[in-house]
């Protein structure tokens, strides 16, 4: 009788871990040069940031900043299986060819695929409610070794995946 207790205590601690909570999922399918440690970081900063002010068009030129208070709820959004991937730069010549623009290889920019509003950027993210079965966020691959480049970029793009799972427009993020 005891032997079974002490099967089903064991058990009971070694599943208590499984399901439970926002890290028992795989949280990135990490393609990066850098730790999930790094990433976990990088989400917990842009959760914060969130948390105390959001800026809902940060990259917009001429036009009044739209700023939100904080919003708590991010601290309950958590990555699931969420793709941080590099991409290949477009070439510099292709890029002229497309846009007029002049820039050296590598470029820093990306094809970025419909729902963007833009043709190129530096990095870019991809939704589980769109057309898209999987959340993925896609940079230029020169970026991997820019040191807080790569982490502001990063970090951005998770702001924007937290957005968006808690119903934000996103239009101009």
């Amino acid at each position: 009788m005891r032997q079974c207790v002490r099967v089903l205590l064991l058990g009971m601690v070694l599943l208590s871990g499984c399901g439970s909570g926002p890290n028992s999922a795989l949280r990135f399918i990490n393609r990066t040069q850098h730790s999930d440690a790094q990433l976990s970081v990088l989400w917990t900063a842009a959760q914060q940031n969130l948390s105390q002010q959001i800026d809902m068009n940060p990259l917009a030129t001429n036009v009044a900043p739209d700023l939100k208070p904080g919003d708590t709820r991010v601290w309950s959004v958590a990555p699931r299986r969420l793709l941080v991937a590099p991409q290949a730069d477009v070439p510099s010549a292709a890029l002229y060819a497309a846009t007029g623009t002049s820039r050296p290889d590598p470029t820093g920019l990306i094809l970025c695929p419909a729902p963007c509003n833009v043709n190129y950027a530096a990095a870019y993210s991809l939704y589980a409610q769109t057309t898209y079965a999987q959340p993925a966020i896609r940079y230029a691959a020169s970026w991997e070794f820019s040191g807080s480049n790569f982490d502001v970029l990063v970090q951005y793009e998770f702001e924007n995946q937290i957005l968006n799972a808690l119903g934000y427009d996103m239009r101009w993020r």
